[in-house]
């Protein structure tokens, strides 16, 4: 295996960490204190200023980690805020080869037009862009069209860029799930501001890791999905505090992903790997194995080594703000439901194909949450692949259509809906209440851009909504449906030990073992 193997990186002690991130003194407060021509004429000590040089602008430096589509589709969100500069970029592969999306020119004319360049092409082997090459090429295109001199660096190991880029505020990271947990944590033992795409780990432990690391920081980090959670939380809580549906007693939540190819078998074929690809570090703190493209761009989600399944990827979106306002707090037991596959053997007889490496095409997930003071017990069921929770009676009689996406709370004496993958536009059915009534967010609310409230954050040196320290609850979930679907049993939990009771098997997928080089505390 190739291993990077930089100088040890110095750090702060947890007492100035926790004081300010970025050293004893706040690095933009003593540049504001401090005319021009002090500055001129005086050498400050780099442990002064955190160890890193500030530009006369100002600028937040950010490295952006992960350039494939939904990096690439991200990128103009950040580059074109007036007061960030992408110092770096990063990507184990090189080219755009073997991309995929949800149409083949959607994200080409994106970056045309982030570029000013209608003519700007991939020079991959297809439209579709993505790896370091159009990285580094998009961002130069850009800061030249804008007349910004500013230089991006372009690196394939994220431990490298961590190494040599000593002038860094932040990055962002939108690599596959596997990576995030090491990434993430690599950035906070440096006192680097952190942005991630979900979920914060694909593993339980490691996630909680990373939670304690921001916790004991006083970084500013962002989770992104919560930028758009539904804004109409506020109103289902009212209802449901106010006894509209009498007691709450379950929570439905169903998703139509994936939507990409899953494979109920592990690849056969070795095929070659691309022209500028380094499978070793895209492999990262994972078992090493052959390359296969069905590992890798887009459906990576669909591996329990390398994604979080639907779940990860889209209950954030639905069911953060139900936590929060629900406190559901942590599962005594998770309990699967999930469809299997069958093959013919030479010899003519069926069998049933058993996995343990990638999710089902569909399931169902039941979590079970303890009363708090406040309310009673609740179960929370997720559904994906199609499947959904049975219609009720109240959208027969009213001829509400049941969407394909949404979210239901059940009570005692009626229910509140939601369409689509966030808490938005609720309908309220109920005794007392004949007629579906539909609301929407207050008029006139504006909400910040995630990564502008994230590039806030920073310059203001405060946490902001969406941060780290908010994700434990929807985090341990989505780890939990993962462990439950692997094990294909349900779990008896002990959320304090985080461990599961009942299956020894089961625990040995809570955590990853880590190649050399690639644990928390290596890199």
């Amino acid at each position: 295996m190739k291993e990077y193997t930089g100088s040890t990186k110095t750090e702060l002690s947890k007492e100035s960490s926790k004081a300010n991130p970025k050293g004893s003194i706040d690095r933009r407060k003593f540049i504001e204190g401090v005319s021009s021509a002090a500055i001129g004429l005086t050498i400050v000590p780099s442990t002064v200023l955190g160890g890193r040089h500030v530009a006369p602008s100002d600028k937040i430096n950010v490295a952006y980690i992960g350039l494939g589509t939904q990096g690439l589709r991200q990128l103009p969100d950040i580059i074109q805020l007036p007061d960030v500069h992408i110092a770096a970029v990063c990507d184990p592969q090189r080219k755009a080869i073997n991309y995929y999306d949800w149409g083949p020119t959607w994200l080409r004319d994106q970056m045309r037009e982030l570029t000013g360049n209608p003519n700007w092409t991939t020079g991959g082997n297809n439209t579709i862009p993505g790896g370091l090459d159009n990285g580094k090429e998009i961002v130069d295109a850009y800061y030249a069209k804008t007349g910004k001199n500013y230089k991006c660096n372009p690196y394939t190991d994220f431990r490298e860029l961590l190494e040599k880029e000593k002038d860094l505020d932040a990055i962002q990271v939108m690599t596959p799930d596997h990576l995030h947990g090491i990434i993430c944590g690599a950035a906070l033992k440096r006192n680097i501001a952190v942005s991630v795409h979900k979920p914060l780990s694909n593993r339980l432990i490691e996630a909680n890791k990373v939670f304690e690391m921001a916790n004991e920081s006083s970084v500013t980090t962002h989770l992104q999905p919560w930028d758009l959670n539904g804004e109409d939380m506020p109103k289902i809580m009212d209802w449901i505090n106010n006894g509209a549906i009498g007691e709450l007693q379950e929570v439905h939540n169903w998703s139509f992903r994936p939507v990409w190819p899953q494979y109920a078998n592990l690849p056969a074929d070795t095929p070659k790997v691309p022209d500028g690809f380094d499978w070793d570090l895209w492999l990262g703190p994972e078992a090493d194995r052959p390359y296969h493209p069905h590992y890798t761009n887009m459906t990576f989600r669909g591996w329990y080594d390398f994604g979080g399944g639907s779940m990860a990827d889209m209950g954030h979106y639905s069911l953060w703000t139900v936590f929060e306002h629900l406190k559901l707090g942590r599962p005594s037991i998770v309990e699967p439901n999930f469809n299997h596959v069958c093959g013919i053997t030479d010899k003519g007889t069926a069998f049933k194909i058993q996995n343990d490496f990638s999710f089902p095409y569909a399931s169902s997930m039941r979590f079970k949450y303890p009363a708090v003071e406040g309310r009673p017990a609740i179960d929370l069921v997720w559904y994906d692949g199609g499947m959904r929770p049975p219609v009720p009676d109240e959208f027969y009689e009213q001829g509400i259509e049941f969407p394909s996406e949404g979210i239901m709370f059940k009570g005692s004496k009626g229910i509140i809906m939601t369409r689509g993958f966030h808490a938005t536009a609720p309908y309220l059915l109920s005794e007392g209440v004949k007629d579906s009534k539909e609301v929407t967010a207050a008029a006139g609310a504006v909400k910040m851009p995630g990564i502008q409230r994230f590039i806030e954050g920073i310059k203001k040196g405060k946490q902001i909504e969406g941060g780290f320290r908010q994700a434990w609850h929807i985090t341990e979930a989505v780890n939990l449906y993962a462990v439950a679907l692997r094990s294909q049993k349900t779990l008896h939990y002990d959320a304090d030990a985080m461990k599961i009771k009942n299956d020894q098997k089961a625990n040995e997928y809570l955590n990853r073992s880590y190649r050399k080089g690639w644990g928390l505390n290596e890199v």
